[in-house]
């Protein structure tokens, strides 16, 4: 039985010009594209390698390091080593070294896109009126489908699970840096703009900066939903601790992807924590400066 909807155009048509049309980009395009991408997987797969290889009281102590110049407070320096040194206690050291560099490299990357162009938004209420349902198909689109065509371009590995991992984590990087720079007082800017600030100098040395809690929150949010797509990048050839979730579904073992689940969310407290503490010590000196 049909539903005898009237069929206004041929969807089916639709989809296999799309098809082909696509087959013939990778037919292409393929290689050049591979090429393009090979430095990022190259520092994406030395990164892995550097915190595999290294003792792993170095990359504690890298961490907590890392922790100390952000919060410089002691409590989540603790927090941090005390997690990374369960993540070792549970077996699962290199698994989740290999999350980290996987995640390190798509949020640093989702940053150095999304912050650009947040504050594009910011500065253009056109373009913030195109972007918003861009970002908001970027964020309700099922995952997989971004799959489809990055793998199609540089087949199973690395290079297409970072490039999904960036389209579905890198929105609320770009909403919160526009929402933070939009809400910067108008008249502290107007009052830059009064001393002979250029807009420039506006933007890095008071909008910016006022705006960078909102910023941080937008980061750790990009974090923790790239820290989500683990799993679903590991089906590709990802590996880490999503792989690790993976077989246990495949062989139906209950204790190893409850453990790899265990050390994903105690990879996501440890970048809450630090990122957090960024956040705040950032926000207590503009509370000092009277700002």
């Amino acid at each position: 039985m049909t539903s005898g909807f009237p069929e206004i155009w041929d969807t089916r048509a639709f989809g296999r010009a799309l098809d082909q049309a696509f087959n013939g980009i990778v037919a292409q395009w393929g290689e050049t594209l591979e090429l393009t991408f090979m430095p990022v997987l190259r520092f994406i797969t030395g990164l892995e390698r550097g915190l595999q290889y290294l003792p792993w009281w170095m990359v504690v102590l890298a961490f907590c390091l890392i922790t100390w110049a952000a919060a410089r407070r002691w409590q989540p320096v603790a927090a941090v080593a005390v997690l990374l040194v369960l993540l070792g206690l549970l077996g699962i050291w290199d698994a989740a070294m290999a999350t980290v560099a996987l995640m390190l490299a798509a949020t640093v990357l989702s940053v150095l896109i999304g912050m650009p162009v947040g504050i594009a938004m910011a500065r253009s209420d056109r373009l913030r009126r195109g972007m918003l349902p861009v970002l908001d198909i970027m964020q309700t689109m099922p995952i997989f489908v971004y799959l489809i065509p990055f793998v199609m371009l540089f087949g199973p590995g690395k290079i297409p699970a970072l490039l999904a991992t960036i389209v579905f984590a890198i929105p609320p990087v770009i909403r919160l840096t526009d929402l933070g720079i939009r809400q910067v007082d108008p008249e502290i800017v107007e009052a830059s703009r009064a001393f002979g600030a250029s807009p420039r100098q506006q933007l890095w040395t008071v909008q910016v900066p006022l705006a960078m809690p909102t910023i941080m929150a937008g980061i750790n949010q990009t974090t923790m939903m790239a820290l989500s797509m683990v799993v679903i990048a590991s089906m590709i050839g990802a590996g880490g601790l999503g792989y690790q979730v993976l077989q246990g579904i495949q062989r139906l073992e209950v204790s190893r992807g409850l453990i790899a689940g265990l050390g994903i969310v105690l990879l996501a407290i440890i970048f809450d924590r630090m990122a957090q503490s960024y956040g705040r010590r950032v926000q207590a000196n503009l509370h000092r400066e009277g700002m």
